[in-house]
């Protein structure tokens, strides 16, 4: 099979578009409206010698895209694409905030919530082969998100589209984060050779994943609190490897995070200093001022707003190198210098993790190779 094609939108600085082109996909188009974190995607590429893509970097609206005088510069790239024989499919993760339970849950009528219409809309008139759309996880547990959601399933069933979905976290692919996430895979139904009934079982949302959900969430088998000291010496005896691997301290030492080129980028604050002297490390259980414990998983990687993640034993709020990390991005993918702290954490928080990306793309491969039409092999 040809390498299928990937137009992304809502690209961040591309860690679910790096998940997918290092397993097999060929990133040709990146939109990604707010220019630093654009800045930011060209930059971390270059660092990791990725050439430029096919048609380009965007940093135009997904409604100048859709709707208005871009449009038919998007027609023509993704009818060239399709031209190669290759199979082409968009994926994003329009903004969530509004369908946020601890965000401004504003739903569909949230100025980021009408951005999920504008993606499925995008779907439904330039045709891709397939696409992803992730998401939070109000949008399919929150009633009044989940009637929307399932609305814009309906369309995407009318434009042609097979669909299925899974709410997934991502620590099930091995991130060291307790972060959930609705993903919605859609293909053409001339393109595919499953039913509507088959597509589930065809899709197999299990084949990549690592972990099974509720034993590795289980509180139980992790660390609750331990007293708060600055460089304190803490061990811990795990019942195998497999727990290891998804804690903050296993992708602090992976990532070399004190030797990396982000590692001083981090908030100092003008005040505040005491009270990140008397958090238990591994107490999050407030929504702000959250202290990671250092042998087990992170909270959601959410920075914005009044989310203060600290460090496990430093004085201090965790650093852009040590939030990459926990989003288990290789160690060489590194932000520009000249980037403010604020898009650095913003555009970390807002990204799908590395890992996820990554078993998603191979299990969208999978399908790809396994139940698509004989032509497109």
């Amino acid at each position: 099979m040809k390498k299928p094609i990937i137009f992304s939108f809502f690209s961040g600085c591309g860690f679910l578009d790096l998940g997918f082109e290092d397993n097999g996909f060929d990133v040709q188009f990146v939109n990604e409206n707010h220019q630093p974190f654009l800045d930011a995607y060209v930059f971390s590429r270059s660092k990791l010698k990725k050439s430029k893509p096919r048609f380009g970097y965007s940093s135009k609206s997904i409604d100048d895209l859709v709707y208005n005088g871009s449009s038919k510069d998007l027609y023509s790239y993704v009818n060239e694409a399709k031209s190669t024989r290759a199979l082409v499919g968009f994926i994003g993760g329009p903004p969530c905030p509004d369908f946020s339970v601890g965000g401004k849950n504003k739903g569909k009528d949230g100025e980021n919530g009408k951005l999920t219409k504008v993606y499925v809309d995008a779907i439904s008139k330039f045709k891709p082969d397939f696409f992803i759309f992730e998401n939070v996880k109000g949008l399919w547990r929150t009633k009044r998100h989940r009637e929307f959601y399932d609305k814009m399933k309906s369309e995407l069933d009318s434009a042609g589209y097979l669909l299925t979905d899974r709410l997934t976290n991502c620590i099930e692919y091995g991130a060291p984060q307790d972060r959930d996430r609705i993903l919605l895979f859609g293909i053409l139904r001339n393109k595919s050779v499953s039913g509507n009934r088959n597509l589930e079982k065809d899709f197999n949302w299990d084949k990549e994943l690592k972990y099974e959900r509720s034993q590795i969430l289980d509180k139980k088998i992790w660390p609750a609190t331990d007293s708060y000291s600055e460089d304190s010496k803490l061990n811990i005896n795990f019942d195998g490897e497999i727990y290891k691997s998804l804690t903050v301290q296993y992708w602090f030492d992976k990532n070399e995070v004190n030797n990396h080129p982000n590692a001083k980028h981090h908030f100092i604050p003008r005040a505040g200093l005491p009270k990140f002297q008397i958090i238990d490390e591994g107490d999050d259980s407030k929504k702000s001022y959250k202290r990671l414990h250092r042998w087990r998983y992170s909270p959601t990687a959410a920075y914005g707003n009044n989310e203060v993640h600290l460090h496990p034993y430093k004085s201090r709020r965790i650093s852009a190198a040590e939030a990459l990390s926990i989003q288990s991005l290789p160690k060489e993918f590194e932000l520009p210098q000249n980037m403010s702290l604020t898009n650095m954490f913003k555009t970390i928080g807002n990204g799908v993790p590395y890992l996820a990306g990554s078993g998603l793309a191979k299990t969208v491969k999978r399908y790809l190779e396994l139940k698509t039409k004989p032509e497109f092999h």
